[in-house]
C-alpha cells in the first residue's frame, strides 16, 4: 500500500511540475532585456550589428528617434517566411533592438518575438527567432508589463473595453495596383518633412511590404510620445518605429490605440491622455505623406 501511496505521489507531483512548466512556456511579456552596463551606445554598437549578422539576421534599417537612443531592425528567413504565411503578417516581419542610455547604464533591448507572434496573429512558430536572438545578445530578463498575458489573451488583445484589436487596423490609401502602391509609398516618404522611412521589407511570395516609419514632428512624434510613457526603470525603446504596410494595392497602419497600447499594457489612462492626440497625430501624418 505505501508503494501505492508513494507512486500516486510521485505522479501527481510531476503532473503539477508538468502544468506548472506548460503555463509558464505560454505566458509572454514584450521585451527582452539582453544587457544592461556600464557603456555609451558608440562603444557598443558595432558589437551589437555584428553580434545579430553573425546570429543571421539582417539589419534593414537603424535610426536615432532621439538623443540616448539607437533602433536596429532586423529580419531574417524564418520571420518573413511566417509573415507569408499570416494574414497581414508583414506587421510582425520584423524584430526591433534598441540600445538606451539610461544614465550612466546602457539598455540593449529587443521586442519578444513570441510576443508579437500572438499579439499580431501570425501563423507559425517563432522560438526558433527567440532563441537565435538570445543567443546573438544575451537575456537577463523578460519585461515590459506587470502580468505577463498568454497566447490566447494576446490574440485578444485591447487596452480597455471599446479600444481597437488587431485587426481594426486602419486603411489609409487605395492605389491602383502593388507596384504602384509602393511606388507611391517610397517616395512619399522620401520627400515628407513629417515621417522618414527607417527600413522596408518585402514578404516573398506575396504582394506585401512593410515598411518602418519614424515620426518626426507634431503630437505623433517619436520624441514626444516616448516622453509621456516610457519613465520606468527599464526602457521600452524598441516601441519605435511604426509599421506602414502595404498589403496588395493599399496601405494600412494598426491603430494608434492597439500599437502603442501593446508596448506598454500598463499605461495608466492618466499618462494614455496625455498623448491622445498622437493616434490621430501618426495616421493623418503618415496619409498625408502617402497620398
Amino acid at each position: 500500500m505505501r508503494k501505492i501511496f508513494a507512486s500516486l505521489t510521485t505522479l501527481c507531483l510531476f503532473s503539477v511540475l508538468a502544468v506548472t512548466t506548460v503555463h509558464a512556456q505560454d505566458l509572454y511579456f514584450p521585451y527582452v532585456l539582453a544587457a544592461q552596463e556600464a557603456a555609451l551606445i558608440s562603444e557598443k554598437l558595432d558589437g551589437v550589428k555584428q553580434a545579430l549578422i553573425d546570429g543571421g539576421f539582417e539589419i534593414v534599417g537603424e535610426y536615432s528617434p532621439y538623443e540616448g537612443a539607437q533602433v536596429l531592425v532586423v529580419t531574417n528567413a524564418d520571420l518573413k517566411q511566417t509573415a507569408a504565411a499570416s494574414d497581414f503578417g508583414g506587421y510582425g516581419a520584423g524584430v526591433r533592438v534598441a540600445l538606451t542610455q539610461v544614465n550612466d547604464q546602457l539598455q540593449t533591448v529587443y521586442t519578444n518575438p513570441l510576443f508579437m507572434q500572438h499579439v499580431y496573429r501570425m501563423k507559425g512558430e517563432l522560438s526558433g527567432v527567440a532563441a537565435a536572438l538570445e543567443k546573438a545578445l544575451g537575456k537577463q530578463q523578460d519585461f515590459g508589463m506587470e502580468k505577463r498575458l498568454t497566447a490566447k489573451k494576446l490574440s485578444k488583445y485591447h487596452y480597455m473595453l471599446g479600444m481597437p484589436y488587431f485587426d481594426d487596423h486602419i486603411e489609409l490609401v487605395a492605389y491602383v495596383d502593388h507596384e504602384n502602391a509602393l511606388g507611391k509609398v517610397e517616395k512619399g516618404l522620401a520627400l515628407s518633412k513629417g515621417v522618414n522611412k527607417v527600413y522596408r521589407i518585402d514578404i516573398p511570395g506575396k504582394e506585401e511590404a512593410v515598411f518602418g516609419v519614424a515620426m518626426i514632428e507634431g503630437k505623433g512624434a517619436d520624441k514626444t510620445v516616448m516622453a509621456a510613457t516610457d519613465s520606468g526603470d527599464l526602457r521600452h525603446t524598441p516601441h519605435l518605429p511604426y509599421e506602414l504596410l502595404v498589403s496588395g494595392n493599399k496601405a494600412y497602419i494598426l491603430h494608434g490605440k492597439f500599437r502603442i497600447a501593446q508596448s506598454f499594457p500598463d499605461l495608466g489612462m492618466g499618462t494614455f491622455m496625455k498623448i491622445s492626440g498622437a493616434p490621430n497625430a501618426i495616421e493623418a501624418t503618415i496619409k498625408d505623406a502617402i497620398q
